[in-house]
């Protein structure tokens, strides 16, 4: 796929995407556009694949219009267009199957192979990516959740601690109003921040210093108020703690955190790694059915906000060399050296 992106070749148009981190653009593989490094590279079988990962569509080559020359990925495509122009806020598999002339149990496990998501799945992310668009280019909230899909707004506010880590409203605002307690404590990894709302964890960061901390977490927040509060958070803290000196093997925190549907997926196959235990990015992809996002889920586990609690510093390469880790590699090294001891 590199080399028929890299020679711009048009006969593979149509059978993949390319997207490039750097940009947040996917194109065709013919596109004329100067070509990205390689390693800010990821393919995706279908252009919904990669806007579910975040990405956007070239204006330039409009990857969209590209004729898709693989059936199952036709058949995919064409359930997409079908969830997209739904006007209801649920549709049966069954009624998807019978439009693309397919047994549910093929459709299920063809979408899910090319997706990553399933069908219900795709429908619920499309619907609150088009609520936050409306949002963003100043729609009001109740107006956005009828023009997104949504039948009512207890449907919106059901999803939306998973879907948006807030409120609508709140999101509306632009996260203004989120109350963020905070704490930091020595650890064995260095300097540890907390962070929490009402609805549970939302931050769990490592650092050299208070200060770079702190300031890290203003700068990711920074419409929200934002407080210190050691005692409130004293039984967290303990947990994470506990955790690190292996008497908590099992970290078990509630969360808000805000993520894409891919990005939730990558993160939960993390959450279930054994401790002791590593897998590679390719198998953490294979996992999911897309064994060609292996970057893809190297940068969800690049963004994962709260360290420990999702444990990205188990995913390593194939050759079992480290990889990356946002909070330094020799914290991922002591980590991993730590839980094969006690594991």
């Amino acid at each position: 796929m590199w080399q028929a992106v890299a020679a711009k070749d048009s006969r593979f148009d149509g059978q993949f995407v390319f997207a490039v981190s750097s940009t947040r653009v996917y194109c065709r593989p013919s596109c004329p556009s100067r070509r990205p490094r390689r390693e800010n590279v990821t393919f995706f079988e279908l252009p919904d694949a990669a806007e579910q990962a975040g990405f956007r569509a070239c204006l330039r080559c409009e990857p969209r219009r590209a004729r898709v020359v693989d059936s199952r990925v036709e058949l995919v495509q064409r359930v997409c267009r079908f969830l997209d122009a739904s006007q209801t806020e649920t549709v049966k598999l069954a009624d998807l199957a019978a439009d693309a002339g397919v047994s549910t149990f093929h459709l299920q496990r063809t979408f899910k192979r090319v997706m990553g998501i399933s069908p219900r799945q795709y429908l619920t992310a499309r619907r609150f990516g088009n609520f936050k668009t409306l949002v963003r280019e100043g729609e009001p909230v109740t107006q956005a959740l009828y023009d997104s899909g949504f039948n009512s707004s207890s449907r919106l506010y059901e999803h939306a601690p998973e879907e948006l880590g807030m409120t609508p409203a709140t999101y509306g605002r632009g996260g203004r109003g989120i109350g963020i307690s905070y704490t930091i404590a020595a650890s064995p990894l260095g300097q540890l921040l907390v962070a929490v709302t009402e609805r549970g964890v939302c931050a769990v960061r490592m650092g050299d210093t208070d200060a770079e901390l702190e300031k890290d977490l203003r700068a990711e927040f920074p419409a929200a108020t934002i407080r210190r509060d050691d005692a409130t958070l004293r039984e967290p803290v303990k947990k994470i703690l506990n955790h690190l000196s292996n008497k908590e093997p099992q970290l078990d925190l509630p969360l808000d955190i805000r993520s894409t549907a891919f990005q939730r997926q990558v993160w939960e196959k993390l959450r279930a790694i054994p401790y002791g235990q590593t897998v590679s990015y390719g198998d953490v992809a294979k996992s999911l059915g897309k064994p060609g996002a292996v970057r893809a889920v190297g940068r969800a586990c690049a963004t994962n906000p709260v360290a420990l609690v999702i444990p990205c510093h188990r995913v390593v390469r194939e050759d079992q060399s480290l990889g990356g880790y946002r909070w330094g590699l020799d914290r991922k090294q002591k980590l991993l050296a730590h839980e094969r001891k006690n594991g």
